[in-house]
């Protein structure tokens, strides 16, 4: 009885939506996190890949989907080693105290940390002076991090 109660518990955890975060992440209207894309993906496979509706978790009420049960595995073992930085944000808008959405498709891996950009012409901008704009964006982030895109243009 005890089993079928923590396997109920388990199943609702991974079921039902958290408290909404905040604007601090970039999801769509269902809570969804970098579009359905895997964020272990990128570090181990080396490129984007869709998840799939089966491996999901939700962590601080964002939903990511995962390629793998591994792969979900792995991020639920240590979420901050694969999320976005940023929030899936354009890491070139947060550099400039803005938010513009992150494109799955343009990402890149610096330092161990996975960046997202609006778009290709953006992330080359971005690519320029990556150590300059991730100085810029991380100490702009603290400030617009729970404020809606709008509120910063």
């Amino acid at each position: 009885m005890l089993k079928r109660v923590l396997c109920l518990l388990a199943l609702l955890w991974l079921v039902l939506p958290a408290a909404a975060p905040a604007q601090e992440f970039n999801l769509d209207a269902s809570g969804l996190a970098l579009r359905g894309y895997d964020p272990v993906a990128y570090f181990n496979a080396g490129k984007p890949e869709a998840g799939r509706g089966e491996f999901t978790a939700i962590h601080k009420g964002a939903t990511y989907r995962f390629a793998s049960a591994a792969n979900r595995d792995a991020f639920v073992a240590a979420p901050e080693r694969y999320l976005p930085q940023y929030g899936g944000w354009c890491a070139f808008a947060a550099a400039d105290g803005k938010k513009a959405e992150g494109d799955p498709q343009v990402w890149r891996i610096e330092n161990g940390k996975l960046y997202l950009n609006y778009n290709r012409s953006i992330g080359q901008r971005w690519s320029a002076d990556i150590p300059g704009y991730v100085a810029k964006a991380d100490a702009k982030w603290p400030e617009i991090r729970d404020k809606k895109p709008a509120e910063l243009k």
